[in-house]
Order: structure tokens, then C-alpha cells, then sequence
């Protein structure tokens, strides 16, 4: 399958950051680098990168898309495994990206759920039933595949390259991971596997504002790619695209 790069974006999250990163030295498929994805933190979060072994990006535009953009970019793996600060993977994580992206038909990118830890009962509900829940449902309809969800994806290297001045990654007020899967050209496949999960915290969720604020940025992307590409022509442009493969195999 070749090398794995996990790439973890970061700002002022030292402690989250480094139980993240002992869950991927963790591993039982190592990752073949680690890169952590300085965003301007204040605390100790690239010491905590620098101790655990990861290399450090440092990326001076605050956001969440230039962050993730600035780790694809400076990756050598020929898979980009991307995790945020709070996810914590399972021991056959790694395992199990290659072992998808190396299948007979290997898509362009694997994706999962995640499930919630911290808060309460009633935000971990909401955070994996009516926001991720409705995430991968209601986006999955627009887009005609599995939409990404940023905690817990991995992409091709090679799709990356293809992508990155397609996306709109210097824009912070987009979500990276939506913005991402919106793009896809034509051709490229994602592949959904429930049984990938990461762990990941239920801290957005842990007020009505911050759902609120997460929320008003879904809808803002979607505005954004509505506009530019929308989800009729985009589905349109790649079944057409698909069946030319078809005529020509």
C-alpha cells in the first residue's frame, strides 16, 4: 500500500493532543510519520508534538482548512490519515485504513463515525445522532457518496495533489472536511466503514451556542458550494464521467 502520513491539526490543545498522539504510537500498523499542524498555539501543544516523536508544521493562518492544508502539503506518505486533536484512535486504526485503501476496489478515501466521549449523555446523543448522524445522511444525499467527517478520514496522496487548488483551503470560515468531499472530481470514490471509529470529544456540543456556531458554519458551506458547484450538476458531471469509464472498459 506504501507509506501512511497522520496528520493532526492543532491549536492550544497540549493535553487532548497528547493522549491523541499516544493512541497513534500506539498503533499495531505504525504510522510511517506523524505530523502535527501548529495553528498559533499558546500552550504546550509542540512540545507535547516534539516529545511524542511528530514533526511539526507550523501554519500562521488561523483556521481550521489552512492548518489541515499546510499538513497535507509537507506529508510524504502516500496516504494522508487525518485526525483532529481530540481523536483517539483504537490500536487497528491504521490497520484498517490500509487495509481498505489497498482493497480491490480501493477508493480515493475512507471515512467513519465517531464515538463521543465527555459532556453528557444527552450531548454525546446529540453530537453522534442528529449532528454526525445528520452529516453523513442528509450531505450524502447531496453529494451522491459518503461525505468526510474530519476527525477520523484518509486520502490518497496522489488525489491530494490532484485537489489542492481545487479546495478552498485558505479559507477558515469553511469546514475543512465538507469542503473537502464537496470537490471530489469525478472519479474519485469515498468508502464509508462504520466499524472505522475513533474516539472523539463531545466538547463542541456542550452548549446550545457552540452547537449553534458549528451549525451556522455547516450551512455557510454548504451556501458556498451551492453556488459554485451545485449538487444537481455535480452529480450530473460525475455519473456522466463514470459512464465514460464504462464505455471505455
Amino acid at each position: 500500500m506504501g507509506s501512511i502520513s497522520v496528520v493532526i491539526p492543532c491549536l492550544d490543545d497540549a493535553v487532548m493532543l497528547r493522549a491523541c498522539l499516544a493512541a497513534v504510537a500506539a498503533q499495531r500498523r505504525p504510522a510511517d510519520e506523524v505530523i502535527v499542524v501548529d495553528n498559533g498555539s499558546r500552550d504546550d501543544s509542540v512540545a507535547v508534538a516534539v516529545a511524542a516523536g511528530a514533526r511539526v508544521v507550523v501554519e500562521p493562518r488561523r483556521g481550521i482548512w489552512p492548518a489541515t492544508a499546510a499538513g497535507f502539503d509537507a506529508a510524504h506518505g502516500a496516504i494522508l490519515a487525518r485526525l483532529d486533536a481530540d481523536s483517539v484512535p483504537p490500536e487497528d486504526w491504521l490497520e484498517r485504513v490500509e487495509r481498505r485503501m489497498a482493497a480491490a476496489d480501493a477508493p480515493t478515501a475512507v471515512t467513519g463515525p465517531g464515538h463521543f466521549y465527555g459532556g453528557t449523555r444527552a450531548t454525546r446523543w446529540i453530537a453522534r445522532r442528529l449532528y454526525i448522524g445528520g452529516y453523513f445522511w442528509a450531505v450524502g444525499l447531496m453529494l451522491g457518496h459518503p461525505p468526510l467527517f474530519g476527525s477520523n478520514y484518509a486520502l490518497r496522496a496522489d488525489a491530494w495533489r490532484n485537489l489542492r487548488e481545487i479546495v478552498h483551503r485558505d479559507r477558515a470560515d469553511l469546514h475543512d472536511d465538507l469542503d473537502l468531499a464537496w470537490w471530489l472530481q469525478p472519479g474519485m470514490t469515498v468508502a464509508y466503514e462504520p466499524s472505522l471509529l475513533v474516539d472523539v470529544s463531545a466538547r463542541p456540543f456542550d452548549s446550545w451556542s457552540a452547537l449553534g456556531r458549528r451549525l451556522r458554519m455547516a450551512f455557510h458551506t454548504l451556501a458556498v458550494e451551492w453556488r459554485e458547484w451545485p449538487p444537481l450538476t455535480r452529480r450530473a458531471e460525475r455519473r456522466d464521467a463514470a459512464a465514460e469509464d464504462q464505455a471505455v472498459a
